[in-house]
């Protein structure tokens, strides 16, 4: 691995589904040489893309786990991660951007910036990863760059400055003019491998120098040495402009947009020189840790190799040789034997086969050094954990992680189907953090929970093919919760006598709504309870949030104020005030007015202007709010909000609706109160359950 950190990029490629992420991720591993042959995402061979190294995800034509890989450009090395575009696969875009340096964001030169494509710039905004614009498929009829571009200014809030120009679009999409080095760039060779430079073509000259001095303008804001240049009517440089672009690109402040086919072979190495030229490396960035010894405070970590070592495990593998564990290194050297600690166990282990990812193949390393992606066998680790030298005590800050909105229940056919189910759910949960299992008490049934309806019949799907596992699947059960609308006061007392020491314990105060989940506001005086039973009261009204006396779903958003209690010097214990906040809560939760909320998802549609009536008709019917929709060329957008248990099967439907041409995405939004028809016909499914 490269040790001049100046030379190492990390990137990602993201962006909405069917935009041309891992096409162009196959191009550029086809370019940099990692790869001799070019495989199509839907192949006619069967083979589909290197990058979609899972049966599933070359059946289907999408990516479902995120692929690493890396490849040398130009004496640079790029460790490359190529995500899902599926929203029910989002924990996998989340936990990229988590350890990437830089983004690749792919945008449809047809589509321009789509739901997705929102959902990842809020990503990319909470790590603040910088990124750079490739408008793709430039070759297709509609192909609109310019448009895209303006879309990321008013739709993203990006200060997006193109630096390129198409020569052609659609069927004649020949290349694409550099507007910093004002040449003209096309690509021969039946891969598009030879990149020929050629003059402007004298009828796109006066557009050219038009949209160069734009660029200029924009980015001269970056550059002083530029600005003066400019002012001084100097020469101004290709090294002036780029320097300026990088400073933009890394600091957030702009966004440049670079244009191509990645289907038809046309300008990636342009957007590989726009990678290396204007993407930060390791040491552009500022990673921050919390040192555990020293109240949490934050610590600047450095990429340096002689330094104690830090790194984030971002994402855990089970493979045929045991458990892998995916690092992002941000300080230090994890060398071949080296003895780390886990900072969330303190745990100690020895580094054994240290591994480079090429998709699913791999290379044995010696050494990972800071600043760089790699992976490591035979560590028992969670999904987020940070690996340190034992001479310090650091904890990463980890990553962001949805809480999963729908479940099914699954049932094995047989015994040996049940073995299997059981190390299939243990390695799934174990790999993907919004993917959760439990079992229902209940009704003896093994619930899954996840992000949508794709996620879970992926995960049933994979269960079949790789673990042999023969289970049928239930209704999906949506996540509904409780709370409450008022405020509603306790004064309990729990006492019980049974020979020997008995229970004793008060407590007073109210239950209110509030927009955390849960809070714990301890307002006793004088030591009416004294300060030792305090979080045994905390613990009770804490347990009281897994089950709710209403319906039995969990409850949120409820703050706990205990002003008042009783204790007995012989009688008290932990128990009994835990006995007796869970008596306060109910008897509170009672005259709080409980009501049921339940998961509203942002529905998106994508559809042909003549059926965008009856798509909106369909959200209508499903207690659905529309809340605007655009018409786009031959495409209109409604954007909506609907209550998710109305979703089930709306795939089938929208599609006999629109002969198929219509495509939605979907993610989780908010909870909100279900109006009272809807309420009592839960309160009736649920006693029909019991009755079973």
């Amino acid at each position: 691995m490269i040790r001049d950190l100046e030379k190492v990029r990390n990137i990602g490629i993201s962006a909405h589904i069917d935009s041309g992420k891992t096409t162009l991720t196959e191009r550029i591993l086809f370019y940099t040489d990692r790869i001799h042959k070019i495989n199509e995402v839907r192949g006619k061979d069967g083979v589909g893309a290197i990058m979609d190294s899972m049966e599933l995800e070359r059946e289907r034509g999408i990516t479902i786990a995120s692929a690493a890989t890396y490849c040398e450009w130009d004496k640079h090395n790029i460790n490359i991660i190529d995500t899902p575009g599926h929203v029910d696969f989002t924990v996998e875009v989340e936990r990229s951007l988590r350890v990437l340096d830089g983004v690749v964001l792919v945008l449809c030169s047809v589509s321009g910036v789509q739901s997705q494509s929102i959902t990842v710039d809020q990503q990319m905004k909470r790590y603040k990863v910088p990124c750079i614009a490739f408008v793709n498929k430039c070759d297709r009829s509609g192909a609109n760059p310019v448009k895209v571009s303006s879309q990321l200014k008013d739709k993203l809030g990006h200060n997006s400055v193109m630096l390129q120009l198409p020569i052609g679009l659609e069927d004649n999409h020949e290349g694409i003019i550099d507007l910093v080095t004002m040449k003209a760039n096309y690509f021969e060779g039946e891969h598009g491998e030879r990149m020929v430079i050629k003059d402007i073509p004298e009828q796109m000259m006066a557009d050219a120098q038009t949209a160069r001095e734009e660029m200029i303008d924009a980015v001269s804001l970056f550059s002083e040495d530029l600005t003066d240049a400019i002012l001084e009517e100097k020469e101004i440089t290709e090294e002036l402009i780029m320097t300026a672009v990088r400073t933009g690109t890394i600091t957030r402040q702009m966004t440049p947009v670079f244009l191509g086919s990645a289907y038809k072979n046309k300008a990636v190495q342009p957007l590989l020189n726009a990678v290396i030229n204007y993407l930060p490396s390791p040491l552009d960035i500022e990673n921050e840790a919390l040192d555990m010894d020293n109240n949490e405070e934050s610590v600047i970590l450095e990429s340096r190799f002689d330094k104690p070592t830090v790194a984030l495990a971002f994402k855990l593998e089970d493979g045929q040789y045991g458990q892998l564990t995916y690092i992002r290194v941000y300080q230090g050297c994890i060398n071949k034997g080296d003895t780390l600690i886990n900072s969330r166990d303190g745990k100690k282990f020895k580094a054994g086969r240290l591994i480079r990812m090429h998709s699913s193949q791999m290379e044995e390393v010696e050494a990972i050094p800071a600043g760089h992606i790699g992976a490591m066998f035979g560590i028992d680790c969670a999904s987020g954990d940070t690996f340190v030298s034992p001479t310090i005590n650091y904890t990463l800050i980890a990553m962001h992680i949805m809480e999963p909105v729908i479940s099914l229940s699954i049932v094995p056919k047989d015994n040996k189907a049940q073995i299997n189910m059981s190390k299939a759910l243990n390695r799934f949960t174990k790999e993907d953090p919004t993917f959760k299992t439990y079992v229902d008490h209940e009704t003896g049934d093994t619930i899954i929970q996840g992000m949508g309806e794709l996620h879970l019949e992926v995960y049933v799907e994979r269960m079949k093919r790789e673990y042999d596992a023969e289970v049928s699947t239930g209704q999906p059960r949506v996540a509904y919760r409780e709370t409450i609308t008022r405020k509603g006061l306790f004064n309990y007392i729990h006492k019980k006598q049974t020979g020997g020491s008995g229970q004793y314990g008060r407590v007073a105060g109210f239950l209110e709504p509030c927009e955390e989940e849960f809070e714990f506001v301890n307002k006793v005086t004088g030591g009416r309870i004294p300060t030792q039973y305090i979080s045994a009261c905390e613990q009770g009204f804490k347990a009281c949030m897994d089950k709710g006396p209403k319906l039995e779903f969990p409850v949120t958003g409820i703050k706990v104020t205990l002003e008042d209690g009783a204790y007995h010097a012989v009688d008290s214990s932990d128990m009994a005030f835990k006995s007796a906040a869970r008596g306060g809560f109910l008897e509170a939760y009672a005259k709080a007015k409980p009501v049921i909320k339940e998961p509203i998802m942002k529905v998106v549609i994508e559809t042909p202007n003549e059926f965008q009536g009856s798509c909106m008709g369909l959200i209508n019917q499903r207690r659905g709010i529309i809340q605007g929709s655009q018409e786009e060329g031959v495409m209109s957008v409604v954007e909506s909000q609907v209550p998710l248990s109305d979703m089930f099967g709306f795939s089938t439907v929208l599609r006999s609706a629109t002969q198929g041409k219509a495509q939605f995405t979907m993610e989780f939004s908010t909870y909100k109160q279900v109006p009272q028809s809807v309420a009592e016909e839960i309160a009736r499914k649920k006693q029909e359950e019991k009755a079973k």
